[in-house]
Parts: structure tokens; C-alpha cells; sequence
């Protein structure tokens, strides 16, 4: 029996950028056809839909990813040479953030298509 999952779906202008980017955090196919992928890392899936007409600048696409060690995670991501400041697209926060009261630690990336991705520190492993 498979464990019950959930899965971000992102709109990806062009699907062999989108690849190209995501391999570079580690991602590999999964699936593929000319209006569907499927990239997984280590069991963390994300499907993305063709939405040529898409303006980065504008998306409101996002995803969250919760791990316990968001540290390492960072650091390897920073160490692929994506930008971090300015209006660059993609783009990785710099540092990670602790927004205090409670909130789970973060770092952030905007990938090619503008879509926001939130990585959060979860330390109660789940």
C-alpha cells in the first residue's frame, strides 16, 4: 500500500527549462508528455502543466516544502550559483529567515516561471 501524498502542480512556460533548472536542485523525471512532468527528488514530487503564455513577473503560483534540516538544503541550492538579489528570475533568499512567534524558520525560491516556493523548517516531522 502507498502512504498518502500531495503534490505541488507549477506552470512551467517551457518544459525543457523548467528540467533544466529543477535537475540542478537535485530533481529528475518522472513523467513526462507535451502538457504534463513529473520531477521527484528523493521522494518530493512537483508536476508541472504547460502554460506557454505565462508572464513570470506576474505569477501567484507557489508551493511549500517542509523539512527538518532546511540548513543543508540552502547551502547545496546556494552552491548552484542561482542568483540572490535584485529581480532576478530564478532567484534563492540569501539567508534563511526566522520570523519569531512560533513561525517555522524559512528560506525562499522563485523558480524560472516565477512560481514561489517556501522551504519551512519542520521540526516536528510532519
Amino acid at each position: 500500500m502507498t502512504a498518502d501524498r500531495i503534490t505541488a502542480n507549477l506552470p512551467s512556460r517551457d518544459f525543457d527549462v523548467t528540467e533544466a533548472f529543477y535537475a540542478t536542485l537535485g530533481f529528475r523525471r518522472q513523467y513526462r508528455d507535451d502538457g504534463w512532468m513529473i520531477l521527484d527528488r528523493n521522494g518530493m514530487s512537483v508536476e508541472f502543466f504547460a502554460h506557454p503564455e505565462l508572464d513570470p513577473r506576474e505569477s501567484w503560483h507557489s508551493a511549500c516544502l517542509r523539512r527538518a534540516d532546511i540548513d543543508t538544503l540552502h547551502a547545496e541550492w546556494l552552491a548552484v550559483g542561482i542568483a540572490t538579489e535584485g529581480a532576478a528570475l530564478p532567484r534563492i533568499g540569501a539567508e534563511t529567515l526566522d520570523l519569531g512567534d512560533g513561525a517555522p524558520r524559512m528560506f525562499t525560491l522563485l523558480d524560472p516561471d516565477g512560481s514561489l516556493w517556501r522551504i519551512l523548517e519542520d521540526g516536528e516531522g510532519g
